[in-house]
C-alpha cells in the first residue's frame, strides 16, 4: 500500500505569520488537532504546529497568544515523504523519529497529511478482511 492510499488529501493549513489565535480558530474551524505551515517562498520548507505545540506555548508565554506568529512555534522543517512511499517505510519512520503526522508531498508541494491513526486504521481493515 502506497502513502497515497490512505493520505489526508484536503489538508488544513495556515500562513505562518498568523496568530497563536488564529491557528486555535483554525484547528476548530477544520476540526483537526494540527496544521501544516505553508512555505513562505518557493524555496522553503513547511512546518507543522499541533495541539501539544499551543499548549506549550501558552504555559511558557503566560496565554499571550495574540503576539506569537506561527512561525516561532512551528515544528519546520517538517518530515515530508513522497505520495508514491510504501507506507510500512512511512510507519517506521514515525516510530523511529517519535511523531505523528508526516506531511506528504508530490513535486515538492503539498499533497496531503498521514498520521499514525490513518496507518493502525489500515493495519486493522486489512486484518479484518
Amino acid at each position: 500500500m502506497l502513502v497515497k492510499d490512505l493520505m489526508v488529501k484536503n489538508v488544513a493549513t495556515i500562513s505562518p505569520l498568523a496568530t497563536i489565535r488564529e491557528a486555535m480558530q483554525e484547528m476548530k474551524r477544520h476540526r483537526v488537532k494540527s496544521l501544516v505551515v505553508n512555505k513562505q517562498h518557493s524555496h522553503d520548507a513547511y512546518g507543522i504546529i499541533t495541539y501539544t505545540t499551543i499548549l506549550r506555548t501558552i504555559v511558557a508565554e503566560e496565554g499571550d497568544i495574540d503576539l506569537i506568529n506561527v512561525y516561532d512555534v512551528c515544528s519546520k522543517p517538517v518530515i515530508t515523504v513522497p505520495a508514491e512511499m510504501e507506507v510500512k517505510h512511512v510507519a517506521r519512520l514515525m516510530v523511529l523519529q517519535r511523531i505523528r503526522r508526516i506531511v506528504v508531498l508530490n513535486n515538492n508541494e503539498l499533497a496531503g497529511l498521514v498520521t499514525m491513526n490513518d496507518i493502525v486504521s489500515a493495519i486493522v481493515e486489512m486484518s479484518e478482511h
